[in-house]
C-alpha cells in the first residue's frame, strides 16, 4: 500500500521510502503479530477444543490480523506528519504504546486459547479477573494512540491538504472515538451478563461467516467493526477520491463520514434492539 507516494510538491513520501522511530516500532509490533499468527494457524488445524461452540483459536487468529491492520495503518498514514512530528517524543510514546499494548492483547488472548479457556468476559477466577481489566486498560491505549495520531497530522502543515488527509484526520480520530464507546458498553456492567449478545442464542455457533456475527439476535461486535475499520475506510476513500474527484474529494470525504457514523449508530441501536445485522 504505497498510496502514500512522491507527491508534486515532494513533501511526503511512502511510508516504505521514509524511515522513522515510530515507523520501526509499528512494523516490529506487526511482526510479533505475524510471529503468534503462525502457530496460531497451525493450532486452527490440529486442535479441535471449542469455547463458545467454534474452534477456540478463532479468536486469536482474529485479534492478530486486527491489531496488525491498525498498526500497519498508522504506520502507512506517518508521511503525512512533518519530519519534527514523525520523530517527536509524543507520536514515539503513542507508537511503543499502541505496540506493546497489542502485543499484550494477543499474547494473552492466545495464552488463554492454550489453556482451553476463554478471554473475554471470563472473570471466574482472581487471575482472570485482574487479566480482563488490563486488556480494557490495553484497549484504551490502542485507540488513544490512533487517536493522537490523527489530532498530529491535523496540527502539521507539512502534507497537501488532500481528501486523503482529511480522511486520516477523521478516520483516525472518529475512529477511535467510535471504537472506545462501543468497546466500552459491550465491556461495561450493563452488559456484562451476556457480553457482545443482546437477545438471541447466546453463542458464536451458525454466526455469519468470517466475522461470526449473530444471526439469531442482536450483536453488539458489528458496529465495534465499522466503528473501528473506519480507521481504514476513510482514508482509503480519500486516496480513491483524490485520483478521480480531486476538486471534490474533501466534500466526498465529509459525506463519507457522515454515512459511516450513521452506519455505525444504526447497528449499534439494531443490536440493542435484539435484532440481527443479517439473517441467512
Amino acid at each position: 500500500m504505497s498510496y502514500i507516494s512522491e507527491t508534486t510538491d515532494g513533501r511526503y513520501a511512502s511510508v516504505f521510502g521514509t524511515d522513522s522511530a515510530a515507523k520501526r516500532i509499528l512494523l516490529l509490533g506487526i511482526g510479533f503479530q505475524m510471529a503468534m499468527f503462525a502457530p496460531s494457524l497451525l493450532a486452527l488445524f490440529l486442535d479441535e477444543r471449542m469455547v463458545n461452540g467454534i474452534n477456540l483459536w478463532i479468536k486469536p487468529l482474529k485479534f492478530q490480523l486486527s491489531l496488525s491492520l491498525h498498526m500497519l495503518t498508522m504506520a502507512l498514514l506517518l508521511p503525512l506528519l512533518s519530519r519534527q512530528w514523525q520523530e517527536s517524543r509524543l507520536i514515539r510514546f503513542s507508537a511503543s504504546a499502541v505496540a506493546f499494548s497489542a502485543l499484550f492483547e494477543t499474547a494473552y488472548i492466545t495464552l488463554q486459547s492454550s489453556r482451553g479457556r476463554a478471554s473475554h468476559y471470563a472473570v471466574s477466577t482472581g487471575f482472570e479477573a485482574l487479566m480482563w481489566s488490563l486488556m480494557g486498560v490495553g484497549a484504551v491505549i490502542l485507540v488513544v494512540g490512533s487517536f493522537i495520531q490523527g489530532v498530529a497530522i491535523w496540527r502539521s502543515k507539512s502534507a497537501p491538504n488532500t481528501g486523503l488527509r482529511l480522511g486520516a484526520i477523521l478516520g483516525l480520530t472518529i475512529g477511535s472515538v467510535l471504537t472506545l464507546i462501543t468497546a466500552g458498553f459491550m465491556s461495561s456492567s450493563l452488559v456484562v451478563e451476556t457480553g457482545r449478545y443482546v437477545a438471541g442464542v447466546k453463542s458464536d455457533v451458525n454466526g455469519l461467516p468470517l466475522v461470526g456475527w449473530s444471526t439469531s439476535g442482536g450483536d453488539l461486535r458489528v458496529s465495534h467493526f465499522f466503528a473501528t475499520h473506519i480507521m481504514q475506510a476513510l482514508p482509503v476513500f480519500g486516496m480513491l477520491a483524490d485520483r478521480w474527484a480531486p476538486k471534490g474529494s474533501k466534500a466526498a470525504i465529509v459525506m463519507a463520514t457522515a454515512f459511516s457514523v450513521l452506519l455505525v449508530v444504526l447497528t449499534f441501536w439494531q443490536a440493542l434492539q435484539g435484532r440481527a445485522f443479517l439473517v441467512l
